[in-house]
């Protein structure tokens, strides 16, 4: 059936393969997120625990929000690890670090996940896409937020 919603399928299609890395960066960093949250330990130990759960949890409902919004695209979203690791420039973290590297290893992801979003931005904006537009702005918007957030812990 023809998609007839005023996008060209071009457009439709590059959206959607930018909306795929950043499905990929998001569910990359939600289970090193989550991955923390299980692991870390130390004086900070209880402010952490918490935080790294408000983000991942916050990250994991993101992660359907992108998923609908590529197959609104009509497009698939990618939906394995081998696919998430090919697209994502969030890389996993082997072995458990201390706290404060787990730290900077989220801040380096949660600003990855804004690059990459910065990324499709033009190409949606090009397209006059608004609902992705939308998207776009939230993910910046929290991930912002969370590196602000998780930045602000490394202060002396």
């Amino acid at each position: 059936m023809v998609i007839n919603t005023g996008m060209h399928a071009k457009d439709r299609e590059a959206i959607a393969k930018g909306l795929s890395r950043l499905l990929a960066d998001t569910y990359v960093l939600y289970l090193k997120t989550h991955n923390f949250h299980w692991n870390v330990e130390g004086p900070m130990f209880q402010t952490l625990h918490q935080m790294f759960m408000e983000q991942y949890t916050e990250a994991w409902n993101a992660i359907d929000l992108v998923a609908e919004r590529i197959r609104s695209l009509d497009h698939y979203a990618p939906g394995t690890y081998r696919e998430y690791l090919e697209l994502a420039r969030v890389k996993e973290s082997p072995g458990v670090p201390r706290a404060l590297q787990m730290v900077k290893l989220l801040i380096d992801g949660q600003e990855a996940v804004v690059r990459t979003a910065r990324e499709v931005l033009p190409l949606a904006e090009r397209a006059d896409d608004q609902p992705t537009l939308d998207l776009l702005t939230q993910r910046m918007q929290v991930h912002e937020k969370n590196a602000w957030m998780l930045r602000s812990l490394l202060k002396k």
